[in-house]
């Protein structure tokens, strides 16, 4: 067997990772690593963070072999081994590792990469469009694999590769960046007591490699890694946040009106950091009273600043026949419904993504 680590060249990068310690180490949702081998067996080698043996919330990961999910466990251990793949004869094999659950309850990491190959490992090619979305519990797919509405926060339940996020990626056969933590918003998280909850606000960690509760190696706080963005330079930037403002914006003209001032200034954020994409403001899925303030927003920014490659979509609000999953969020349907809405306005407005993958899941690509 041939030893590798992910945090080397022989891997492409899914999101943001991090490498430390020799071990390349996942956060939000979707990161991951993915590569190609010709050879007889694999074995991935997980690391578990400070959280591993002291929550129920542990990272929850995907690896998948050829397109196939293969393993889908949470890393409730410092070390946990894979046998991945495993043949009497050569094959060629891709192996897709992807976190399934948020950042902000834990992080896991990947130690090494075992192949019995003669020619070892090598990244799969990037794709010809990058996407990179950001968002709150929508976009990291809360609860999608428990709809019972009635049923509270796990990242056991939580899978991004089954939200419109991912989903919407994979349509269009892009390499991604997901940037998304349940509960946050622009000017509050979400809050059932009319307090602003100013703790969870994206705008604070989007320059960030991640925000967590989970330490790698036991002591690296990730919020100490500034995020270098020019490892991932997106085409499109998309922005779904909002829902979690609405719990505190409710019907109060003066917060809404806050929300599309702050919403503008987030704009300059992402454009200072993303200067070619084009940014496409969505909001409607669990709500869409603040989708006005949403337009305003852009309004004002245009306005601003000149910068007319800024632009809004409305999604289709959750529907009860739909089902819902944990906590009344959307559920496969409506996350599959939403992704459609998504791709067709991508391809309408950005002919260039219109050839791209028509069978929506890539020959590498998790499939669901």
């Amino acid at each position: 067997m041939n030893e590798f680590r992910a945090t080397g060249d022989d891997v492409k990068k899914l999101g943001r990772t991090h490498a430390h310690n020799e071990t390349l180490w996942l956060g939000l949702s979707g990161s991951g690593a993915e590569f190609s081998f010709t050879g007889k067996k694999a074995e991935i080698t997980l690391r578990g963070d400070s959280t591993a043996q002291g929550t129920n919330n542990w990272a929850r990961i995907g690896i998948w072999v050829n397109g196939t999910r293969v393993v889908d466990e949470q890393v409730d251990q410092a070390i946990k081994r894979y046998t991945v793949f495993e043949s009497e004869t050569d094959e060629t094999v891709i192996v897709t590792i992807v976190k399934l659950s948020e950042a902000a309850m834990s992080t896991v990491g990947i130690q090494h990469i075992a192949v019995d190959a003669e020619g070892g490992i090598q990244p799969t090619p990037p794709k010809k469009h990058k996407i990179e979305i950001i968002g709150d519990s929508i976009t990291c797919g809360y609860g999608i694999d428990d709809e019972h509405a009635e049923h509270s926060f796990s990242t056991a339940t939580e899978d991004v590769t089954k939200a419109y996020s991912y989903r919407t990626v994979q349509a269009l056969d892009a390499d991604y960046s997901i940037v998304s933590y349940s509960g946050y918003g622009i000017i509050s998280g979400y809050t059932d007591n009319d307090a602003k909850l100013l703790t969870h606000l994206v705008p604070d960690y989007y320059e960030k490699w991640a925000k967590s509760e989970g330490r790698p190696d036991g002591m690296l706080d990730p919020l100490s890694v500034d995020w270098d963005f020019a490892q991932f330079v997106p085409d499109l930037v998309i922005i779904n946040l909002g829902t979690n403002d609405d719990s505190y914006a409710q019907d109060n003209l003066e917060r809404q009106t806050e929300f599309a001032m702050q919403y503008a200034e987030f704009l300059k954020t992402v454009r200072h950091r993303n200067d070619r994409a084009l940014i496409l403001c969505t909001l409607g899925i669990m709500g869409d009273r603040l989708y006005p303030f949403v337009e305003q927003a852009v309004d004002q920014y245009v306005q601003e600043t000149g910068d007319t490659k800024v632009t809004t979509l409305k999604f289709n609000l959750q529907q009860a026949e739909d089902g819902y999953a944990a906590d009344y969020h959307p559920s496969r349907k409506t996350h599959r419904q939403a992704s459609e809405q998504l791709v067709r306005y991508i391809r309408k407005r950005l002919p260039e993504f219109n050839q791209t993958n028509p069978g929506w899941i890539t020959a590498s690509a998790p499939a669901n």
